[in-house]
């Protein structure tokens, strides 16, 4: 009945907008009167919306069936949004929990492994094979060469030979060796074909099994008043001793501004024969900070004091064999069995590093003597365990 009533109002409206045109009235009253009618028959209702009368704005009446239908509607997105967010959540969670259970299989296997140093163990070869000192056909070998730099230790120029990677580039940095020679020695009796440098770091790199280095050979003996060792005492002993300094405050300023350096602990690493030994071990404990590969092949006494010997009264106590921080990643004593120089003085040493709790390895040779033929197995085994990346990430 009110929806009747409601098309009645309406037709009489439309009548009474024909008569007011029939009789010359104004267009737009008509034309209002039209619209709103016509809009009370499509909506059913009069405009209840609260807006002023006349106004072209009206607004729906919300009823209370369609605030729940709304609601349904919005339960439902909320739904499937968290549906759809869910997937990624329990994706993530999954991630984690694998990356999780990957850091601690790594873990493990690391310490099954051991430290670097006890996995370089199972690496030790007593004697370089035969063929890593062979020149083969197919591989580029470098050549050292000689340069010359002022040593403000010694007050005086100072030669120091150096082997560059065949494929040298600037546009590369490379770690860097200190190779120390021995008692009346000097810098080229470590570049000497015998002793087998450049063959087999070259064959090495070959083979995949040395990462490529800079090899630098210097001249050990400073001294203001000397230029050579004229005997073997306290005083050309303790020129010897005095390369430290040379070492780091002349030489490898030199080295690093001339060539292409990678710097830093992890790339930089020192050895010695003998005297060098000794000269080796003292600088690697006295800058940790600087060498994080330390070795020595036959060391010459006098690192740590000799009882009734005045030309050895030591360079450091027993104790101090230690490192409070900055311990190598790898330390290797190599020996002869058959040393008729020093004698026992390596096993001394290693001893001492063993009684002090001092991480390192022994590298024991029984055919060899106190020469080339011990330097060559003890270059061998360190030219291919410094400088990898295994030993930085442990």
């Amino acid at each position: 009945m009110k929806r009747k009533g409601l098309n009645m109002k309406a037709a009489c409206a439309v009548f009474l907008v024909s008569a007011m045109t029939a009789c010359g009235a104004g267009e737009t009253a008509s034309d209002a009167l039209t619209e709103k009618a016509a809009q009370q028959e499509l909506t059913g209702f009069p405009n209840v919306s609260g807006t002023e009368a006349g106004t072209d704005r009206t607004e729906p009446v919300i009823t209370k069936e369609a605030e729940q239908e709304e609601e349904k509607k919005i339960e439902e997105n909320k739904t499937e949004e968290t549906q759809e967010v869910m997937p990624e959540a329990e994706g993530t969670m999954k991630e984690t929990l694998e990356e999780k259970e990957q850091q601690e299989e790594t873990s493990e296997t690391k310490e099954e492994e051991g430290s670097y140093m006890e996995q370089s163990q199972k690496k030790l070869a007593e004697m370089p094979p035969k063929e890593v000192r062979i020149v083969q056909e197919g591989i580029d070998y470098a050549e050292f060469k000689k340069y010359t730099y002022y040593s403000t230790t010694a007050e005086r120029d100072t030669r120091v030979n150096v082997l560059l990677p065949p494929d040298y580039t600037e546009e590369k940095e490379y770690p860097v060796v200190y190779i120390l020679h021995g008692y009346y020695d000097n810098e080229d009796w470590m570049a000497r074909p015998i002793v087998g440098i450049s063959t087999m770091l070259s064959n090495l790199y070959a083979s995949g099994e040395a990462e490529e280095m800079i090899v630098v050979v210097p001249y050990i003996y400073c001294s203001k008043e000397l230029a050579y060792c004229t005997g073997m005492d306290l005083t050309n002993s303790l020129n010897y001793d005095n390369f430290i300094n040379d070492l780091t405050t002349d030489l490898m300023p030199f080295i690093e501004s001339n060539f292409s350096v990678a710097k830093g602990r992890e790339n930089t690493a020192i050895t010695g024969f003998s005297m060098g030994g000794r000269e080796s071990l003292f600088i690697g404990f006295s800058h940790p900070e600087l060498f994080g590969y330390i070795g020595a092949v036959c060391p010459a006494p006098g690192l740590t004091p000799v009882k009734n010997s005045p030309m050895h009264p030591g360079q450091m106590e027993e104790k101090e064999m230690v490192f409070e921080e900055n311990a190598p990643y790898f330390l290797l004593i190599s020996a002869a069995k058959n040393d008729g120089v020093v004698g026992n003085v390596p096993q001394t040493y290693h001893n001492v590093l063993t009684k002090n709790g001092t991480e390192h390895l022994w590298h024991s040779i029984s055919t060899t003597g106190h020469d080339h033929s011990s330097v060559t197995p003890h270059l061998y085994n360190f030219l291919r365990m410094i400088f990898q990346e295994e030993a930085v990430t442990e």
